[in-house]
C-alpha cells in the first residue's frame, strides 16, 4: 500500500490553501451568516478548473476521479470554506450525466456546468418518504410523447441558484411494478420551466447555501431529458450516493482538522495561570484524541474513494467513512470549543458556526442510524431491520 499522493493529487489537495488566500474562512462565514451564496468563491473555483473534476476532458472537465474530488473538498474544508453545492452538483449530478446521459445531453449541459456558467442541484428527498426512497411519490406520467412531472421535494441545496435539477421521479407507481426498484427515472429539469416553484426552508445551520422545498406541477419533459433509461434509474441513482457520502466525509475531516489547528495555536499562546493552557493535559488529550479520529476517518475516506475509482464495491467503506468522519468532525470541534472557552462562541473565531455544519452532516444527507443498519446487514450478515 502506498499512501503517498502523486503530484497532481497533492496540488488538488493544497488548492484550498491557495484559494483561501483570497477567499478565507472569514469570507465564507460572512456569506454563511447572511445565507448568501458565495458567488466569488464559486467563480474562482470554476475558473481554476475544479468544478468538473469527475467529468471527462472532452466535455470540459478534468477527467479525474473520486479520490481527487474528495481531496479537493477536504483541502477546501481544511481552510473553513466547504461548498455543499459542489456535493450536489460536481459530485452527484455531473458525473451521472457524463456516465449515463446521451451524447446530446452531455454536450448540452456539461461544458457550461464545468465552467461554472450553470449550476445543478439534486432532488431526491421528499417530505413524506424521507430516507425511504422506495416510497417517493413524485411521478412523471407519460402523455403522448411527453412526460408530465408532478410532486414535491425537500431539503434541496441551492435550488434558488441552480439552473437545472437532476430529479429522481417515478414513471411507474410503486404499486404497479414487479420489483420495488423498478419504475424510477432520472430527469434533467430546467428550473425556469413552467410548473416549477420553490419555497425556502428556515434553517438554523450556518451555511451560505439555502435549502428549499421544490414543487412540480405537470412540468413538461421528454425522452431527451432522461438520464439513462426510463424506469431503470434506480441503479443510476445509487451510483451517485456513495460519492455523496465520500465527499461529505472529506468535508467533515477538513472541518475537524481546521478546528484542531486553531485550538492548538490558541492553546499554545493563551496564558491564564502559570503558562500556556496548551501545556495542560486536560486540554492536550481531548485535542490529541480528536486528531487521531480525524486522521483515521480521513484514511477511511481515501479507501472508499479508491474502491469507487477502481470499480470495486464501495458501499461499506463509504458508509463507514461517513459515520467516522461526522463523529470525528464533531469531536474535534467540540474539543476545540472547550479549549477556547467563551471565545469559542464568539463570531471572531467562527468555531461554533462550524459545529452546526458537522452536526448537520451526522444527520444529512443520510443519517448515521441508516448507515449502521447497512453495515450490520451487509458487513455482519445480520437480519435486515428496515
Amino acid at each position: 500500500m502506498n499512501f503517498e499522493l502523486n503530484d497532481e493529487q497533492r496540488m488538488i489537495y493544497e488548492y484550498g490553501d491557495q484559494v483561501a488566500k483570497t477567499f478565507d474562512q472569514q469570507y465564507w462565514l460572512k456569506k454563511a451568516r447572511k445565507n448568501e451564496f458565495p458567488h466569488e468563491l464559486w467563480q474562482q473555483v470554476s475558473s481554476d478548473g475544479f468544478m468538473g473534476i469527475m467529468v471527462p476532458e472532452q466535455y470540459g472537465g478534468a477527467g479525474l476521479g473520486m479520490m481527487e474530488m474528495s481531496l479537493l473538498m477536504e483541502g477546501l474544508s481544511n481552510n473553513g470554506i466547504p461548498l455543499l453545492s459542489m456535493v450536489v452538483g460536481s459530485t452527484m449530478s455531473l458525473p451521472v450525466i457524463a456516465d449515463h446521459g446521451s451524447e446530446d445531453m452531455k454536450q448540452k449541459y456539461l461544458p457550461d456546468a464545468c465552467a461554472g456558467k450553470t449550476l445543478f442541484c439534486f432532488a431526491i428527498t421528499e417530505p413524506t418518504a424521507g430516507t425511504n426512497t422506495i416510497k417517493i411519490n413524485t411521478i412523471a406520467k407519460k402523455k403522448g410523447d411527453k412526460y408530465l412531472l408532478s410532486g414535491a421535494k425537500t431539503f434541496i441545496t441551492s435550488a434558488d441558484e441552480s439552473d437545472y435539477a437532476l430529479v429522481v421521479a417515478r414513471t411507474a407507481a410503486h404499486t404497479d411494478v414487479e420489483k420495488k426498484t423498478d419504475g424510477f427515472t432520472l430527469f434533467v429539469v430546467d428550473m425556469k420551466a413552467k410548473g416549477v416553484s420553490m419555497t425556502a426552508l428556515e434553517m438554523s445551520v450556518v451555511l451560505p447555501e439555502k435549502q428549499y422545498q421544490l414543487f412540480f406541477d405537470e412540468v413538461e419533459l421528454t425522452d431527451d431529458d432522461i438520464v439513462g433509461s426510463a424506469g431503470k434509474g434506480f441503479e443510476v441513482l445509487f451510483e451517485s450516493l456513495n460519492p455523496e457520502r465520500i465527499v461529505v466525509s472529506a468535508m467533515c475531516n477538513g472541518i475537524g482538522r481546521l478546528a484542531l489547528k486553531r485550538a492548538a495555536e490558541y492553546a499554545s499562546e493563551r496564558v491564564v495561570f502559570n503558562g500556556p493552557i496548551g501545556a495542560y493535559q486536560g486540554l492536550q488529550h481531548p485535542l490529541a484524541a480528536a486528531k487521531t479520529q480525524v486522521e483515521l476517518a480521513s484514511l477511511m475516506t481515501k479507501q472508499a474513494a479508491w474502491l469507487f475509482d477502481n470499480k470495486k464495491s464501495a458501499g461499506e467503506a463509504s458508509s463507514m467513512a461517513k459515520i467516522a468522519a461526522a463523529d470525528a468532525g464533531m469531536q474535534a470541534v467540540d474539543a476545540s470549543l472547550q479549549c477556547f472557552g467563551g471565545n469559542g462562541f464568539t463570531h471572531d473565531y467562527g468555531l461554533y458556526d462550524m459545529y452546526s455544519v458537522v452536526r448537520l452532516l451526522k444527520t444529512a444527507p443520510i443519517n448515521k442510524e441508516m448507515l449502521l443498519n447497512y453495515i450490520a446487514e451487509k458487513s455482519l450478515g445480520m437480519p435486515r431491520s428496515y
